[in-house]
Parts: C-alpha cells; structure tokens; sequence
C-alpha cells in the first residue's frame, strides 16, 4: 500500500487568498458614495452622475442608521415590521442592497455618502490611518490628532453643491455632531439643525422636508451602532435598538409632504466575534505578526499595517504566511488596483495613498486582529465590522414616497 502523501497527489499547503476575490464595494454603480449624486441629479442639480436608477423627487430626505447592515435587517423582522416591509422594493423596487465602501466603518461611509466619492478620493480609507506628514496614526472618527480637516478632505459636499444650485439643504442630527470635524468635512452645507430626541428628529426633519419646493434633508441615528458594539447583534439590548429605530423610520414616513421620497439607508452591518483566542487574534501578543511592523491602524476586521522602512514585503510574506486562508491579505498597491478604495484602474489621490497600509488586510471569516493593550476599548466591543463581508458590507436602501 502507499503512502496517502504519495498516491496520486502531492501534498499541497492551502494557497492564501487571493486578494482580487474579495466582494469589491460596488462604486460607480451601487455603493453609498452614489446615493446623493443620484438624488441631486434628480433634482436637476448640473453635473452629477446618477450611478443608481433612482426615481426623481423634489423633496428627500435620507435617514442613515447607523450600523443597520442589510444581512441584520433581513434576520429581523419581528423586530423591525416596518423597515423590513420596504426590503423588496429597496434600491428602486430591485429589491438588492447597496455597498458600503472599504473599509465598511462609519467615517470612511459617512465620508462617501457626503462627498459622492469613493474612499481613495475623499481619504477617509478607515477608521486609524497613518498621517504620512507626521507619521503617527489619525482617528478619523474622533479626529485625533488635530489635522486642518480641509486640507485632508479637500472635496466640496454634495449638500454644499445642492445648496449652491438652489436646493433647501440642513441636517437633523444630534446637536453634539454640529461641530466636529467629520462634519465639517462630509456632511455640512446648509443648516444644521441639533434636536436631541429621535422622535424630535424625525418630526424637524420632515417640516424641513416641506419648507422649499426642492429640498435635501440628512437625518443621522447612532445607538444601534453603538448597542451592538457594546453588547452585540445577538443581545436584547441591539434588538430594542432596532425596535425603537424602526418605529421612528415609520414616523418619519407618516409625515412625508407631497413631492418627496424617503430614503433609510446605513453606512455599515456588524458581525459578532467570539471571545477566544482562535476567533480574536492579539496583535499586541504576537511576536510574528509584530515583526517589522512601525503602526496598526485601522480596526479588527480592517487593518492598515505599516511597516518600517525596507520591511513591506517581509511583512506581506508574513501576514499571509499567518492569516491568508482568513483574510484577504494585499499589498497596498494590490488593493488600489484590485477595486478596494475605488474603481478599479482608478487609483487614489496622491495626498491618500501613504494613508493606505503597506498591508491591508480584510477578514472573511469570523476573526479578528486585535490589539489589548493598544486598544482596549476597541478590543472589547462584542460587534465588528470593516471587511467586505455581506454582513458587513450590503446596506439598504429603503425607499418610500407618500
């Protein structure tokens, strides 16, 4: 008898992924940076593609749930009957969802949905990235350190170009966003309207819906995001979240003026992680994936990994080596090329392409790269999110017209 290693087949180390299989955000055609260019063309608003059929409206108003993914949606529908009511007749009655962009993670989307563009041009590419003037990490979400935030996203909104053209623009949204810099730079033109209460954002939203014959209207919820960061998607807490978000979306869609549509969209889904040193991969803890590497940035189920100088590829190698049959593991360049922050063929801005990992590493399956001691409060959030998976990347868009 021979030897199973030699009869008929040599044996084979399983190849790490490659990097081009990884789902690609749909930009251009279906992702969150085409939403409002879709909407302000319908408008009449010069100069913006419409990458998404999308039926014109006077009047609309986009409410953007934060964490809502459309995998979660369509798991729940005891708890959210009237949101999951509209899934059929999502994206212009196709029934599909949209992508968010890469990695799925609130600045980098919010940034795609203000500006129109993809996350290689706005350069918001996640949640940490390296500021190549200072080569220290900048959290994009709570914008630390200190950057001029026009020179980091230098691109107008597209609220900022309706509101030019013509079109009655605000945000109703928490009164503690009026100020900060991932507004500033993503979401403002026109009024900002602070209102604390969901219930109260819904209602101002809707009057300023009716308040000009053309009208955009951007309204934000955060605490689903938040309950399943801190709990998970499978615990009472997330489900009461999304019960009490559903209810509002249904209020807001009672008081709709004539002319108008509503969109509900989100900028990211969420995966639950176990708690395991299988499932949860301590950076902080492993010599290897250490080695050669200057800064982690980005998040679990997301990273930029920046290495010292002449070290890239040593750290590709490994990177592979560790986790390629998980994750899809890129060089920066590979990335860029494959359709990761962009088209692809598109590239990047110049000012974005430092801000990008030498390695960029997305998980596919349930596993994360965290970091205890660098990162406490991230490491121990029950629900993740980042990659390309369709729990994390597929977001609705719910549309109702009165």
């Amino acid at each position: 008898m021979s030897h199973p290693m030699t009869a008929g087949s040599a044996w084979h180390e399983p190849a790490p992924l490659d990097p081009r299989t990884a789902p690609l955000p749909r930009y251009g055609t279906g992702s969150l940076a085409d939403l409002l260019p879709s909407v302000v063309a319908g408008m009449g608003v010069p100069g913006f593609p419409a990458g998404l059929e999308l039926a014109p409206a006077d009047r609309v108003c986009v409410f953007l749930i934060d964490g809502l993914g459309w995998e979660l949606l369509r798991a729940h529908p005891a708890e959210a009957p009237f949101l999951h009511s509209l899934m059929a007749g999502s994206r212009n009655g196709t029934g599909d969802p949209l992508t968010a962009g890469f990695p799925s993670t609130t600045a980098t989307s919010l940034a795609s949905v203000g500006t129109g563009l993809p996350p290689g041009a706005h350069g918001l590419p996640g949640y940490t990235v390296a500021d190549p003037a200072t080569g220290r990490l900048m959290n994009q979400l709570r914008w630390r350190p200190w950057t001029d935030p026009h020179a980091w996203q230098p691109y107008p909104t597209v609220f900022q170009l309706a509101d030019a053209a013509g079109v009655h623009t605000c945000q109703v949204s928490a009164p503690d966003f009026q100020h900060t810099p991932l507004t500033k730079i993503a979401l403002s033109g026109g009024t900002f309207h602070g209102r604390l209460s969901g219930e109260e954002r819904m209602d101002f939203a809707a009057d300023r819906l009716g308040a000009a014959d053309r009208s955009l209207v951007y309204t934000y919820y955060s605490d689903v995001d938040g309950k399943g960061h801190r709990f998970g998607v499978d615990s009472d807490e997330w489900r009461g979240q999304l019960m009490y978000v559903d209810r509002l979306a249904q209020r807001l869609a009672e008081q709709l003026p004539p002319r108008s549509a509503l969109y509900v969209t989100a900028d990211h889904g969420m995966i639950d992680i176990p708690f395991d040193p299988e499932s949860r991969i301590d950076f902080d803890e492993d010599w290897e994936l250490r080695a050669g590497v200057s800064l982690l940035g980005g998040e679990a189920r997301a990273r930029h990994v920046y290495a010292v100088p002449g070290a890239a590829a040593d750290v590709l190698a490994v990177w592979r080596e560790v986790l390629g049959e998980q994750m899809w593991i890129a060089s920066r360049d590979e990335a860029i090329e494959a359709g990761w922050f962009g088209r692809p063929g598109d590239g990047v801005d110049d000012r974005v392409y430092g801000r990008i990992g030498d390695v960029v590493a997305a998980a596919r399956d349930d596993v994360a790269i965290v970091a205890t001691e660098t990162e406490p409060n991230e490491s121990a959030m029950v629900g993740l999110h980042g990659s390309m998976t369709p729990v994390e990347q597929l977001v609705p868009l719910l549309e109702v017209r009165p």
